[in-house]
């Protein structure tokens, strides 16, 4: 039974049904099958079918994690705080290439040498960015007043362990089609409407 489970999702692997299945990845900012280093690959700069090259858990994490120390958001009115003071879980993998610190093509156990660039670079100060890895709850929305409580939220918008992270307003596989990878389409302020009462 193992070996036909094997088999199949090898198939599916290599007919591009896999991509289909994650949405819409190609063609998307994160469709890198057209670079050079990529070698046609689309899940491979990220994942890894097999034997993946860091912690269990990570979603086969095939890319190098960053290892920068990050300035966070902070504010007087700001109500939570990232219980290590740093980005976790999902947004760590995110900022293994958004932060300017790690090459796109590090990943494989290559160094790589293309870094990203642009708007796209976040950088490790990110004191001037949507807070991320904080713990969102019915408790911090009581505190605050002026989000919604969590458990109201579309199922557009995820929280990972209970928090709020990168890919809790961004998909990375751009399933919906929006602007800049946009679980919600923005217009009229859409997507931050979905947790701030405004």
């Amino acid at each position: 039974m193992k070996k036909l489970v094997v088999a199949m999702l090898a198939l599916v692997g290599s007919t591009g049904i896999c991509s289909a299945a994650l949405g819409s990845i190609q063609n998307s900012a994160h469709d890198f099958s057209g670079s050079n280093w990529a070698a046609g690959q689309i899940c491979l700069p990220c994942h890894a079918p097999h034997n993946n090259q860091n912690e269990a858990g990570t979603l086969l994490w095939n890319h190098d994690i960053t290892e920068a120390q990050f300035t966070l958001y902070s504010s007087p009115s700001f109500d939570a705080a990232a219980s290590s003071g740093q980005p976790g879980g999902v947004s760590k993998l995110c900022l293994s290439c958004h932060d300017g610190t790690v090459a796109i093509d590090a990943f494989g156990g290559a160094t790589g040498g293309t870094m990203i660039s642009g708007d796209r670079m976040l950088g490790t100060d990110l004191s001037n960015d949507h807070p991320i890895s904080f713990t969102y709850d019915s408790a911090l929305a009581t505190a605050d007043g002026e989000l919604l409580d969590p458990n109201s939220l579309p199922d557009t918008i995820k929280l990972f362990a209970g928090k709020m992270e990168c890919a809790s307003c961004h998909d990375v596989h751009d399933k919906n089609g929006n602007e800049v990878l946009l679980n919600v389409n923005n217009a009229g302020s859409a997507l931050c409407l979905t947790c701030h009462l405004k």
